[in-house]
Order: C-alpha cells, then sequence, then structure tokens
C-alpha cells in the first residue's frame, strides 16, 4: 500500500517557504518529522531523505526505478535533450558520451588557463579600493567555461557570451524556477518573456559556437562533442549538443562561483584556517603549478567543507516511475523523492558541532557518498563534480597565494536563495592587496 510520510501542511505556504527560507523549512521539518518526511509543493509531494540510510536507498536503486523530477518545470530552461531530462537507456547513453571531457588528462590540460584567468580576475579587482567576492569568482568561472567548454578565445567574443551569460541568469527568478504556471509569454511581457528573450539570445550565439567548432575543433569540450561517436557510430544532434551546452552553463558557472566565495569568506573568518591553508600554499613558493595547487590535501579540505557547510543545492530530487520502498514508506509512482544534501551535511553525529568551518574533519575521515554529496549521487551524480572540485582548488590556491583580503562585513552572510541555488548574501565584499612577487609586480 502506497503511503507518504508524515510532513507539513499547504502547498502554496510550503512553496513559499521553500522558495525563501529554504534552511529553515527543511530544518524545522527534520525536527519534527524526522530522517524521512513529505514537502507539499506546487509541483507535487517529495519526500526528503534526510539520513544516510534513507540516501542510501535513493542513490542504489535501479537506474529505471527513478527518473527525472518535475521536466515541465525545467524543459524551458536547459531544454528537451538535457542529460537532466533523460532516464533510461537514453540517459545512460549520452551519460557514457559526455563523462569523459570532465576528468583524467582531459580536465588536467585546462589547469594553467584556469590559474591565468584566476591571477587575471583578481589583478583586475585589486584595482578598486572594494571587491564582490561573487563578482570575482562568477567571472572566473564564466572565464574558464567559455575556454574549456565552448573553445572562445577572442575578447570581444567573451564578453559578448559572458554579458548573455550573466542577462539570462538574472532574469531567471525563483519563482519561475519553480512554479511552471508562470512561465507563459503573456504577449512579450511580464519575466518570463523577458527570460525568454535573453534565453534567444545566448542561444543564438550558441550556435554560432557549435558551427565553429564544427569547422575549426579545437581542444575544447564543444569540439570533442561534435567529434563524439555513441557505441553504434552515430554523433549526438545539433540540438542535443546545444541543449547539453545550456545545461552545462546553468550547471556550472553560477555553482562554483558561489563555493568559491563562501570558502574565501570562511579562511578569512577563521584565522587558524588560513595560517595553516597559507603554510601549505608558501612551502610550494611564489607561483605554485597549478596541478601541484590541486593536490594540496588542506586546500582540497577547505573547499569540501565549504560545499559540506553551504551546499549550493539543498536537494538532489527524482520522481518514482513506480511504487519505491524508502524505509518503512511506500512511495506511489509521480512522488518526488529527494536526497536532502543539507540536512546530511549538518548531522553532528557525521560531522560534530556541524554549524561549524572545520576542514580538517576532511581529513581525519573519509565519507561515504551516502554522507558527504555536494553533487548529488547515484547515476545521477553531477558529470562536472571532479572538474569543478579541480577549479575550486586551483582558483582557490592561485588567491590566496598572491593576495591578501579584507573582509568588508563584520558579519557573516546568510545564505539566499538566487535561483535553483544558495548564495551568500551581498556576494562576500572584501579589499583586496597583492603579497609577496604580486606585490613587486603590482608595483612596478
Amino acid at each position: 500500500m502506497s503511503q507518504l510520510p508524515r510532513g507539513p501542511q499547504g502547498r502554496l505556504l510550503t512553496t513559499y517557504q521553500f522558495l525563501t527560507r529554504p534552511i529553515e523549512l527543511l530544518s524545522r521539518c527534520a525536527a519534527t518529522y524526522g530522517d524521512v518526511f513529505n514537502v507539499p509543493m506546487y509541483n507535487g509531494d517529495v519526500v526528503m531523505a534526510g539520513s544516510p540510510a534513507s540516501v542510501q536507498d535513493v542513490m542504489t536503486a535501479p537506474p529505471d526505478a527513478l527518473v527525472p523530477y518535475a521536466t515541465k518545470s525545467i524543459a524551458p530552461l536547459v531544454g528537451e535533450h538535457s542529460l537532466v531530462m533523460l532516464s533510461g537507456e537514453r540517459h545512460r547513453r549520452e551519460r557514457k558520451l559526455l563523462t569523459p571531457p570532465f576528468h583524467g588528462d582531459r580536465m588536467r590540460a585546462y589547469a594553467a588557463a584556469m590559474a591565468d584567468v584566476a591571477a587575471r580576475r583578481f589583478a583586475e579587482a585589486a584595482r578598486a579600493p572594494r571587491a564582490v567576492a561573487q563578482d570575482i569568482t562568477q567571472a572566473i568561472s564564466l572565464d574558464v567555461i567559455l575556454r574549456a567548454v565552448f573553445g572562445v578565445e577572442e575578447p570581444s567574443r567573451m564578453s559578448a557570451f559572458a554579458r548573455a551569460i550573466v542577462a539570462m541568469t538574472d532574469a531567471l527568478t525563483p519563482a519561475l524556477t519553480f512554479l511552471p504556471v508562470l512561465q507563459r509569454e503573456l504577449g512579450g511581457l511580464g519575466p518570463y518573456a523577458r527570460f525568454r528573450r535573453r534565453v534567444e539570445h545566448l542561444d543564438a550565439l550558441c550556435r554560432e559556437q557549435i558551427e565553429r567548432a564544427r569547422a575549426a575543433p579545437g581542444d575544447d569540450i564543444l569540439s570533442l562533442l561534435v567529434a563524439a561517436r555513441y557505441d553504434d557510430g552515430s554523433s549526438m544532434s545539433d540540438q542535443a549538443i546545444f541543449d547539453e551546452l545550456r545545461t552545462l552553463l546553468f550547471a556550472g558557472h553560477e555553482t562554483t562561483a558561489l563555493a568559491l566565495a563562501w570558502a574565501l569568506d570562511h579562511a578569512h573568518r577563521h584565522p587558524t584556517v588560513l595560517a595553516r591553508l597559507r603554510d601549505e600554499l608558501d612551502a610550494l613558493g611564489p607561483e605554485p603549478d597549478p596541478e601541484r595547487l590541486a593536490a594540496l590535501p588542506y586546500l582540497d579540505a577547505v573547499c569540501k567543507e565549504a560545499l559540506r557547510l553551504h551546499p549550493i543545492v539543498t536537494e538532489a530530487p527524482r520522481m518514482a516511475a513506480q511504487p519505491f520502498r524508502l524505509g518503512e514508506h511506500t512511495l506511489p509512482p509521480g512522488t518526488g523523492v529527494a536526497p536532502c544534501i543539507l540536512l546530511v551535511h549538518h548531522r553532528p553525529e557525521l560531522y560534530p558541532e556541524p554549524s561549524r568551518f572545520r576542514p580538517e574533519r576532511f581529513l581525519e575521515r573519509k565519507y561515504s557518498p551516502f554522507e558527504y554529496l555536494p553533487f548529488g549521487g547515484g547515476n545521477r551524480r553531477c558529470i562536472g563534480a571532479a572538474f569543478a572540485m579541480f577549479e575550486m582548488k586551483i582558483v582557490l590556491g592561485v588567491a590566496l597565494s598572491a593576495w591578501e583580503f579584507r573582509l568588508l562585513d563584520e558579519r557573516p552572510p546568510r545564505p539566499v536563495r538566487r535561483n535553483l541555488t544558495l548564495g551568500p548574501a551581498g556576494g562576500v565584499p572584501l579589499a583586496l592587496r597583492a603579497r609577496g612577487r604580486a606585490a613587486l609586480r603590482t608595483a612596478a
């Protein structure tokens, strides 16, 4: 017999709370209803899995038991052919084709470019008396995606893409993301029509870039996708490539930027963390090799702790394609089921003093994929997870090796909803000054 766990009442109220204060809503529900609870949302019921055991139930389920959640809501954002929209054999086939460029030697080939972009963007920010960490890290993440994924090199075209991406992201409000009823053109008026216009402008740039990659392939990921072949020898359609590019933009550029902003903020609110990081970084010399940065254990722990304490998304939803057993509950088909990243990351038996920023915990023990899951997990784990962590460590390593930062707001920032993501309110305002050889170059 199908059975939903307990949870709050009122779809509109819980949807509003999830849009505006998701951390408070999820924490309150866990305290009231336990590790597994139902959140009635506008798009349907979503059962949250807030313990490692319940997360394991979801992540180890047969691939066809769970399918993408709320596809009608996200299809206008990422396209019908996006990996996040697919299930079954088509999902497995597409994932197999898309995964290799984001791992191994192909990923490491972008290390120098990541370091160069980071050095340039922080140097530009240092010219002003005040900067915002999130603005800097978002510019870095955009540059990395445009170079590594799209193969864009010309400064004017980089600027055109960056403007189009930022405009599109700014137009994507939380309400448009979670309330498909608002996704109406209304004769060209209103927020959704504005969002669609900005999407179409970016689409045109992407189509041009696909043609450029086909005519003159490079070592970027887009060129690899154009040349890639499925097991039967067929290639990806232009529309499939196009939708995957848009998905990578949505999923990639802002998430890494927000994680870096959180890491910079926490490192500078904890002097012992910063001192230990400096010692580890300075041991590599004034201009550290990017790949050696990415291998530093404490730097890795700092990045992991930032993602633990502030997961960029609070949950990783799927939908039951058939009756699905979760603990003592049997969920009916069509029910959303979501490993709740936020709740698992704040369990005190896993992470003592869970609200404290303490990177050392990642040096003291290893966590299972059901205990630490900033990129989701199972067969739907983010394909760019390794790439994002690699970039995060290189950018943070370059920043702290070359620059001194001073936070301009004494109060720790609170997490706020941006669209699907959560980021630090205010973006972490700070001031920069060069250190070491960077200071000598700046003075010269």
